[in-house]
Formats: C-alpha cells, structure tokens, sequence
C-alpha cells in the first residue's frame, strides 16, 4: 500500500487532467540498463535553456544568458600578479575583474585528463617535478592558462596550464607525446581498433592526442580531419600567443549549445528538440558535416505552447530549488547548502513498511541512493557533499545502498568520488565543480535577513514573469494583462527586460500595464490579473 500511495501522491503533485501524455515510470528506472535520452533546448533572445532527459525526467539544467560571459574552457595569456609559495599557488591577471587562481597540481606538466588511460607505461609526467610553485612560476612572467572553474561568488576563476583544446572525437593535449582513450570506452577491441588509428596517424608537434567517446566505430577519414583541425587551430593559437601582450584571450570555448553538440550528443542521445528555426539549421549543418548519422534524430519545434511546458520540464525545474524531494514510496531527502560541504539527509517520512523496519529503511535508503545522482546534477552540486542515510544494520544492506548508489552516479559527466558507507549511515563523496550550482544561479543573498537566507533572483523572477504573461495568453487567451509586484521588481523589468517584454508583447498580441505595491513580499511574489475584469489569474497560470 505504501507504493501506491506514494505513486499517487506524485501523481496529485503534478496535476490531473493535463494537455500532454505522460509516460509511467517504475520505481528502478534509474537502475535499469536502457536509458532514454532527449536534449530539449529553449532558445531565447536573451536565455537559452538546455534540458538534458533520462526516461522522461529531467537530469540536467544548463543556462546560457547573454548578460553573462561564459569563460569555462577559454584559453588566454596571463600574467602573473603573485606568487604564494605557503599557499603553493599563484595569481594570474587574465584581463578578468577578478584575478585567477592557480594552484600547484594544475602547473605540473603533462598531467593528463584523469578521465583518460594511457596504457600501462602511463602518461608523460616529469621524472623529477619541481618541489615548489616558486620554482616554476615568478611575478610578472606571461604563461598560457586555461579556464577549468568558472568565478564563484567571491571567488574567481581557476586556471591550468596543462592546456587542451577539444575537438568532436579528439583532444589536443600540447606537450603530450602519447595517446589517451576515454575510460568510458570499454569494449577492448574497440581500445584497440581506436590506438591503432591513432598510432598511424604519425607523431604530431609537440602535443598528444585523447580518444573521446564519441570516436566509438568512427574511421580513420573521420580522427585525420579532426586531428588536422585541432593541429592547425593549435599552431594558430601558439603564433597569437608570441605576437599579442598579456593578458589576451587566444581561445573561446563554443557556445553552450554549440559545445553541447559537440561534447554529448552521440548516438545515445535518441532525439534532440529545439525551438528555433534558425538554431535548428545550424545545428544540422553541423551534423551534416561531422555526423551525419544523428541529423535525422534533430527535430523542430513548432508548436504554440512553450517547449519546457509541453515536456513538463518547468514544472519540475521548480521543484529542482526546493530543498525536500520526495521520494517513491513516501521518504524524502532533504538537501542543505553551506559554506563548506552541501549535507543530504534521507528521511523515512510517511512510508512505514509493512512489519519489518529493517525492510522500511532499506527500501527508502534504496529510493534515496536512485535520486541522490539525479538531483545532484540537476542541481549541478559540486565540492564535498554527505549522504546521512538511515542507519541499518546489515552490512549486506549497507553495501547494496552503497552498490545502487555508486551505480546512478556513473551516468554523471562530472567525476565523482565515493567513500563507504561509515557506522553511523553517512557517505562521503565529492563531485568536480565547474561552475555555480543552480541554486546560485537562480538565486540571490536576502537582504531582510542579512543574506542568512536566499531568495529568487530578480533576473529568475523577471524570467517567470515572462513565462507567466506566456501561459496567460496561450491557454488563458487573455491578451490585456497588470502585472502587480514590488517596486524593486517592477523597476528590473521596465529597465532590465524591456526590450524582451516589448517582443513577448508582438508575438501573443499582448498589452501589458505595471504596477507597483508594497503589498507583496520584496522579490518572491507577483500577481498577474486581468486588465478588463481585475481578477487574479496567477492560481490558472500555474495550474
């Protein structure tokens, strides 16, 4: 009984009766070995969204907004400001209001992507390294760096000098000699079918390759014009370096969509869907060229209701900032950000089982170990993280948790790391952080609580605000609409976002008035009514 009635409850939570089909999902989907992919893209003028899909739930949120400069994977010439031998890590001015941060381990040579194998002799590493950043790196000197990290709050952005500049089924790796083939390749004869292409390729200048995923049943026509790309733009890059001062950037990453296409659309994604003609073409222009294999799983899409809510992913985006996820059969996790660590508690809830508690709590910490990974990507949590799962008894049990956990996570694109489960039910891991979590992003410190709490961020509101005015045409067919919200809300949108409400207006045909009130909360709330009959309509919008 208690599945079914956490199967209802999820259902309730999502609403009865809605336009689009739903497809039902068992309880193991996350373990099953099958897993269907989608990639949904809401392109914007201003945001462009990214869903990336496993069975019908959301994963992955990216969000590329043209306010904001994406640095992850540029390369630039730095100078460096300073050097910390207590700290062994050093700063370098890269044209940036913050200075980056360069820590010894990503000066040492050659060191390759752990993500990759050389082989038993290993990759190319220094026979005798250096013992301290002082011995490497002085005030003053001009290097190449990397992006691995983008700024954090306070912080700014983390570099490397092990540069690598990525293609669609290879990585250049200046300064390595060898050849690496992705782990996550690991059909044997397939390592081998791959090296031996590479091998006969010949030696290359002064950099290495690495086999991406991608290159799986891909021949040698395809690796030499993605070798020659990447070798041309390298040599390229290294003549700007010589000739320009720092600091300067050399290299620009793709867009977010564009190295999305790049990075993970293969043949296991099945379908990729967006919603802008002229993005659409241009993506399959560059199928056309590098896989033309995968233009026919792009498709367009065209129809009046807005992408995230047809696939029913903005109602579950909004759940994605809440800190209680339910799970199955009626337990919740609970999920907490500090300064140091982000703590995961794991929570029985309603579900009391049948007779046994032992039963009870694995089958709740079982639930917890499928959606911990789901959410952690969802919410792009990185650093040091806690799972407090429920304590048991059986060792047995404690290392089925930790085999199911252990399992979800290996479908995570960041590398992550996993400790056992201790005596009293926690687990330790950590997971590679590249940029601010979405709570971050979607997110601002309050100010009527000295920033001990978190509130939507103006740009999120302004962006629901939108959404809002959207749903109210479309499926409310109200044309003239009052937005009602806080003077400091009000005020953002009428400067910030004028210019996308004046082109949200054109396309539904909508008349829009502004009002501002303090009889809301300061930037978590708005209402939306009717210009002709004053009625709220914000309970419709969201139904």
């Amino acid at each position: 009984m208690a599945s079914n009635k956490g199967h209802e409850r999820k259902a309730a939570g999502r609403g009865a009766g809605q336009r689009r089909a739903r497809v039902r999902r068992t309880n193991n989907e996350v373990a099953e070995p099958a897993v269907h992919r989608q990639i949904i893209i809401d392109s914007g003028d201003e945001e462009t969204r990214i869903a990336i899909v496993e069975n019908h739930r959301l994963v992955e949120l990216l969000v590329e907004r043209e306010s904001e400069e994406r640095i992850l994977g540029n390369i630039y010439k730095g100078r460096v400001t300073s050097v910390l031998p207590g700290m062994q890590a050093a700063f370098v001015d890269i044209g940036m209001e913050k200075n980056a941060f360069l820590h010894f381990s990503d000066v040492i040579p050659n060191l390759p992507d752990a993500d990759a194998d050389f082989g038993e002799e290993g990759p190319d590493v220094p026979e005798q390294p250096p013992d301290s950043i002082s011995d490497v790196l002085q005030k003053g000197q001009e290097i190449l760096v990397q992006v691995t990290k983008e700024a954090i709050a306070a912080k700014g952005p983390r570099v490397t000098t092990n540069l690598s500049v990525p293609g669609r089924y290879l990585v250049l790796m200046p300064g390595l000699s060898q050849i690496g083939i992705s782990k996550r390749i690991e059909q044997r004869d397939e390592r081998k079918r791959l090296k031996s292409i590479l091998d006969e390729l010949g030696e290359c200048d002064g950099f290495g390759f690495i086999v991406r995923t991608a290159a799986q049943g891909k021949s040698s026509k395809e690796f030499s014009a993605d070798a020659n790309h990447l070798s041309r733009m390298w040599r390229r890059l290294r003549s700007d370096a010589e000739k320009r001062r720092a600091p300067v950037r050399l290299y620009r990453e793709l867009t977010l969509t564009s190295g999305l296409i790049r990075d993970f659309f293969t043949a296991e994604v099945d379908s990729l869907i967006i919603d802008s003609k002229e993005r659409y073409e241009e993506i399959s222009n560059y199928l056309e060229d590098f896989a033309p294999e995968l233009r026919k799983r792009v498709k367009l899409y065209e129809e009046s209701i807005p992408i995230f809510d047809a696939f029913d992913i903005e109602r579950e985006l909004e759940a994605s900032l809440e800190r209680a996820v339910p799970l199955p059969h009626g337990g919740y996790i609970g999920i907490d950000h500090t300064e140091a660590l982000v703590a995961i508690d794991v929570n029985t809830g309603r579900y009391t089982g049948r007779k046994d508690p032992e039963e009870t709590i694995l089958r709740t910490n079982l639930d917890a170990a499928q959606e911990i990974p789901r959410q952690l990507r969802l919410r792009d949590v990185g650093g040091i993280i806690v799972i407090d799962f429920i304590d048991m008894e059986s060792e047995e049990n404690k290392q089925r948790v930790l085999r199911e956990l252990r399992a979800n996570l290996r479908r995570d694109r960041s590398r992550t790391k996993t400790l056992k489960i201790s005596e009293i039910g926690l687990v330790e891991m950590t997971r590679k952080r590249v940029g601010p979590s979405l709570l971050q992003r979607f997110s601002e410190a309050c100010p009527c609580c000295k920033a001990q709490g978190r509130i939507l961020s103006r740009e999120t509101l302004a962006r629901r605000v939108e959404q809002a005015l959207r749903r109210a045409a479309i499926y409310l067919y109200e044309n003239d609409l009052e937005v009602w919200g806080h003077p400091h809300l009000i005020n953002y949108l009428q400067n910030e976002h004028k210019r996308a409400l004046k082109a949200l207006a054109r396309q539904h045909k909508l008349k829009v008035g502004f009002h501002a009130t303090e009889n809301v909360e300061v930037v978590t709330q708005f209402r939306i009514t009717s210009a002709e009959t004053g009625r709220d309509l914000s309970a419709q919008i969201w139904a």
